[in-house]
């Protein structure tokens, strides 16, 4: 996600690490008592997700999973692969936590080796995703560096390539969002940081990529219900990702002679630090999720099977399509 420094030490960052992993390790031998598909998670998981009313809580931005409460679910322990994208290699932006953490690790489960972009201060949540992907035999790539820079964007591209020898699936998520009331309480610095942060490093991002880019890669791109029924106090985030909806589908049209598909995912409400870091006011999020015909929101681990699907070759005849995932709410 992105920036804002200080917090525990490097050994309490580690001990954390270690806890963290034990315990969803601790987890896994009941989650695999029952059989399901590939990817999917088990019914009694996802009939036992987290409902509101949640506590009130806020974290400085960018925000870290691990200090969440309760903590999102990105499928450590519920992900089961079954090899759709043996050999590939892929870059995913915000990959630390949230959505892009979910992508990552099943990816990685999937057979890909995977490099993650993140802000620095989210450290600790990329250092438990490298385990992860590292666990699953797959190689793991930490690219850290802010995305608002043109830059940093050309360099992560770069670096990505360098590191895992090629680059075949692209995924566009990392994602600014902070509630604001009223546009008279809307700095004009805080519009052009969302902005750079959503759809300008999409941009420079892509464009760095789409040169290493072979036939029968794919890029995706996270764009959002706000892109179809945009929330009154997010007006900066809803404009980015109805532009992020408009470029995934202009831009598949430009990339499909080149075998290169192009597609979205619009994610409703999902439990991610996005939400405590000022993406939601503390008393709203109480309530997060309540809205939607399920009840509550939604956990990454419940998004990682749509990456995959939207990166696996197998879909060769998709391209400018936004998949959604709303739980039953508005959404394409």
């Amino acid at each position: 996600m992105t920036d804002e420094q200080g917090g525990p030490s490097r050994r309490d960052v580690f001990g954390g690490v270690a806890v963290g992993l034990a315990a969803a390790a601790a987890a896994a031998p009941a989650l695999a008592q029952e059989k399901h598909a590939p990817g999917a998670p088990t019914s009694t998981q996802s009939a036992g997700y987290p409902k509101p009313p949640f506590e009130k809580q806020r974290q400085p931005w960018p925000g870290l999973a691990s200090r969440m409460s309760p903590r999102p679910d990105h499928g450590e322990t519920s992900y089961k692969g079954s090899g759709r994208l043996t050999g590939r290699k892929a870059l995913v932006t915000g990959g630390d936590s949230g959505i892009g953490r979910a992508a990552a690790i099943a990816f990685a489960r999937e057979g890909a080796d995977v490099a993650i972009g993140y802000l620095p201060p989210e450290q600790p949540d990329a250092d438990e995703v490298a385990q992860l992907i590292r666990a699953a035999g797959r190689k793991a790539v930490l690219l850290p560096g802010d995305i608002k820079s043109p830059a940093f964007c050309r360099k992560l591209v770069a670096d990505a390539v360098a590191q895992l020898g090629g680059l075949d699936i692209l995924v566009n998520n990392a994602a600014r969002q902070v509630s604001r009331p009223s546009i008279l309480d809307m700095e004009d610095q805080d519009f052009d940081d969302t902005f750079k942060t959503n759809i300008y490093a999409n941009f420079w991002i892509t464009k760095a990529a789409v040169p290493h880019l072979q036939p029968g890669s794919a890029i995706i791109n996270t764009t959002s219900v706000n892109a179809y029924d945009p929330g009154e106090n997010i007006l900066d985030y809803a404009a980015t990702k109805g532009a992020i909806m408009i470029w995934t589908k202009g831009l598949a049209k430009q990339l499909a002679p080149k075998g290169i598909r192009v597609n979205g995912v619009a994610p409703g409400p999902f439990w991610t630090p996005l939400q405590v870091t000022g993406g939601q006011t503390p008393e709203k999020l109480v309530a997060f999720g309540e809205t939607t015909p399920m009840g509550r929101p939604g956990q990454p681990a419940e998004l990682g099977p749509v990456y995959v699907a939207l990166a696996d070759p197998a879909l060769s005849y998709t391209t400018g399509q936004i998949f959604g995932a709303s739980g039953g709410g508005v959404g394409p």
